[in-house]
């Protein structure tokens, strides 16, 4: 027993997915083929993904904004986890990526859950404001460019309703931003949303090691 969070060593990870990952072979297949490319890395773990959709299913999201979509595997997820007439929209710059994701949604009968936005996210974002979607969406998942984190986020806390959800991807990135001597402009960048998010009175807040890190902050 111990106060402080197990590392998760190769076997022990191993375990923990083999008694609580619900894979889907979708799903699998999609994160297959996104390891093959050359920056399959920016895709996120499967038990990250479950943890995700647990998380929109005890909000009973219905409305979902996802800043990132890459090759559409967390929408996947996401949309599972939404009602039939449930909604993603869905950011992303990089059509060729993108176009890997809608087959899949295809396939798996959610893709009238997800409304891809091909702009830069910003814009997106600043015009779902200007529309008047502040306080109607249910949940956010921020996973894009870094310097643009904190931009997002502020975004997002517009967007939501009290109550909603902001999901923060590669918090921890790699452990980096716990090294002193590392300070790039991505890692630097994460840091200070990190210690924006932390010392943000709008919110309440939960750190989780899944993945590359994940920050949950619940808007007040």
């Amino acid at each position: 027993m111990g106060k402080n969070t197990l590392n998760l060593n190769g076997g022990l990870y191993e375990y923990l997915l083999s008694v609580s990952l619900r894979d889907d072979p979708l799903q699998k297949k999609l994160r297959e083929a996104t390891d093959k490319l050359e920056w399959g890395i920016m895709q996120i773990s499967a038990d990250q993904a479950q943890f995700m959709f647990l998380m929109l299913k005890l909000i009973n999201a219905r409305q979902v904004i996802e800043i990132g979509t890459f090759t559409g595997y967390s929408a996947l997820v996401m949309a599972r986890a939404l009602p039939e007439d449930g909604r993603i929209i869905a950011c992303d710059i990089h059509e060729d990526w993108t176009n890997t994701g809608k087959q899949y949604w295809e396939q798996a009968g959610v893709a009238h859950k997800i409304e891809l936005r091909l702009a830069p996210a910003l814009e997106t974002l600043a015009q779902l404001v200007k529309d008047g979607h502040s306080a109607r969406f249910d949940a956010a998942f921020i996973d894009a460019d870094k310097g643009n984190m904190l931009n997002y986020y502020e975004y997002c806390l517009k967007l939501i309703r009290p109550g909603g959800l902001i999901m923060i991807d590669n918090v921890l990135w790699g452990g980096s931003v716990a090294d002193r001597n590392i300070n790039d402009d991505d890692t630097n960048a994460i840091r200070a949303t990190n210690r924006f998010v932390y010392q943000d009175e709008r919110v309440d807040i939960s750190m989780v090691p899944v993945g590359d890190g994940l920050t949950l902050a619940r808007k007040r």
